[in-house]
């Protein structure tokens, strides 16, 4: 098949765009390099730099290239920047898409697999683990509403227009090639500090959860994903609730390095507990989560030796 992978110089993107062509898919790949890195892009697809906003640049690659499947990675994922510039963050989350999706049911698209927050779309959920038609849906940020509405989007796509989907909410993903100097990902944030002998700071008291899955077990999720005309929202996660105080224990344990623990303040838009059901992944998709997070945080820590 010939995938198109947004966001694909990006930390999940690049890693399933390895994976897609080494099962032998035709991959292509638009990233502005805002985020993504030239290091991460794949010699083997092929590379447009552009920006999904630019909705000529989008109708010029989708009607030379005619794709597949949109694999749809690219997003405005800062939560911080989506509060404190809200019109940016709906100006690539929602606009961005919308061009994606006009330029794809022009060009015979298939199908798009979108990448959605299992965290950020919930809110302060009273159901734990939080399956996916837990009601009231209550964003805490920007960013949750945007995905919230893209997935309404696709809905919409599909309605009118008999385009397929696979909204994919994941919980908090980690792995090799995360972004540590980011304002998200703190996993590689905790591990990149430590290997350097510095103090990381927990963001208010640290007993806040969350759902850590490793980012090899979403890839797997989004090569399941290719064959199943799934068109709902499946949670990829792993069910299991880990604190942040517990988390930077276990990271300061496995690079020997040991601080006592130094809390900020708590930041606006942050959930409190956060983690996911995942029965509907493993009776749709046939997924599961493989990896430990105490597997996922070793292959993590060698990753950021390097």
């Amino acid at each position: 098949m010939k995938i198109l992978v947004t966001g694909g110089a990006g930390f999940i993107g690049s890693n399933i765009v390895d994976t897609y062509i080494e099962l032998g898919h035709d991959v292509l790949i638009i990233d502005n390099l805002s985020s993504g890195k030239k290091e991460n892009i794949n010699p083997k697809a092929k590379f447009f730099k552009a920006d999904i906003r630019n909705a000529h640049a989008i109708k010029t690659i989708f009607a030379k290239e005619k794709p597949d499947i949109l694999n749809h990675h690219a997003a405005q994922i800062n939560l911080r920047k989506s509060i404190s510039d809200p019109v940016f963050d709906a100006d690539v989350n929602i606009v961005g898409l919308l061009n994606l999706l006009e330029a794809g049911i022009k060009n015979n698209l298939k199908k798009v697999i979108f990448a959605s927050s299992g965290g950020a779309i919930y809110g302060e959920a009273k159901i734990l683990p939080t399956p996916e038609n837990y009601e009231p849906k209550q964003p805490l940020s920007p960013y949750g509403i945007t995905k919230m509405m893209s997935e309404y989007y696709l809905n919409y796509y599909f309605n009118n227009y008999g385009l397929h989907f696979a909204i994919l909410r994941y919980s908090n993903v980690y792995g090799p090639r995360q972004d540590p100097f980011g304002e998200g990902g703190v996993v590689a944030i905790f591990t990149q500090k430590l290997l350097k002998q510095k103090k990381p700071v927990i963001n208010g008291d640290g007993k806040q959860t969350r759902d850590f899955v490793y980012v090899k077990d979403v890839v797997e999720a989004n090569v399941l994903a290719l064959n199943k005309n799934v068109n709902t929202a499946i949670n990829i996660a792993t069910g299991v609730e880990t604190s942040v105080n517990k988390l930077c224990n276990l990271l300061s344990n496995k690079t020997n390095t040991f601080f006592s623990e130094i809390h900020g303040s708590s930041k606006l838009g942050d959930q409190q507990k956060s983690v996911l059901d995942i029965a509907s992944a493993r009776k749709i998709l046939g997924w599961r989560p493989r990896t430990s997070l105490n597997k996922g945080l070793n292959q993590t820590i060698n990753f950021f030796r390097i």
